[in-house]
């Protein structure tokens, strides 16, 4: 088979949208994951939807649904935990991860007849999308790009200093809260492609790789997602040609972005020239 016959299947073509929608979205929450200092969040946002999936098989409910519901409401608790038990967020988010990690690995021994699916939702598989999985990416992106455009400023504030958005008159909790949710769907609509343990570092490795380059949060909006969408659909191709497992590949080519990123990086420069 030549490469280029790849593309008269559809469910090549449908991984392909995949990958492109995916790595904006998933690069735009990694910015924003980024910026706050939260990087606990994907993490934990991730294991929710994979504890989610597992709940939803173990109950004989859609998968795909039950993570989506457990990751918005994951992402909501995290501030009033903070609140309450006055820790910062990323010790909230740690108890959360901790929490969702316990009960997607109790949730896997109870189950028997699903070793497939659990395999699915653990590790992903792009070449598995749907339309329907490609129709609810289109229209999270749509939102999320919309919110961007909309609450830019806000947004923007709220990335600097929330104490100083909320001084400012912002309407911080609301954006903030927003931020988490949007997330949420992000995350719950990549697990089955991505994966539960591997979803993070898609979010996390391109953001950090833009980071290295600009200092802009709009181009850094722009690079994190071009440096996704490369991982993505290179990832796609050299699985499908080798037969390599789809997301790790992907997560390996993150890496390699990085590694790139921080050799090219003018921060790494900047930083030799104010010391030497």
């Amino acid at each position: 088979m030549e490469f280029l016959d790849f593309f008269n299947y559809s469910f090549f073509n449908r991984a392909l949208i995949m990958s492109i929608l995916g790595g904006i979205s998933c690069g735009i929450i990694g910015v924003w994951i980024l910026l706050l200092n939260i990087p606990f969040i994907g993490v934990a946002m991730s294991h929710a939807a994979f504890a989610g999936a597992m709940t939803g098989l173990l109950l004989g409910i859609n998968p795909v649904l039950c993570g989506f519901i457990f990751c918005i409401g994951s992402s909501i608790f995290i501030d009033p935990v903070a609140e309450k038990t006055k820790l910062h967020n990323n010790i909230s988010i740690s108890l959360l991860f901790s929490f969702m990690l316990g009960i997607a690995f109790l949730f896997i021994g109870m189950l028997k007849d699903y070793r497939a699916e659990v395999l699915g939702f653990m590790w992903g598989n792009i070449l598995t999308t749907t339309w329907r999985d490609v129709i609810l990416i289109s229209i999270a992106t749509v939102l999320l790009i919309s919110f961007i455009i909309i609450f830019h400023r806000g947004i923007l504030a709220i990335l600097f200093n929330r104490e100083i958005s909320r001084a400012c008159g912002i309407p911080e909790k609301l954006i903030f809260y927003v931020l988490l949710i949007l997330s949420s769907i992000i995350v719950s609509l990549n697990l089955h492609s991505i994966g539960g343990l591997l979803i993070y570092s898609l979010i996390a490795l391109p953001s950090a790789s833009a980071y290295q380059l600009t200092y802009r949060t709009s181009t850094m909006y722009i690079i994190s997602s071009a440096f996704a969408i490369t991982a993505c659909i290179l990832g796609l191709f050299i699985s499908t040609i080798t037969a390599l497992p789809v997301g790790a590949t992907i997560i390996l080519l993150s890496c390699s972005l990085f590694l790139i990123s921080v050799i090219f990086s003018k921060k790494r420069n900047y930083e030799k020239k104010t010391f030497f």
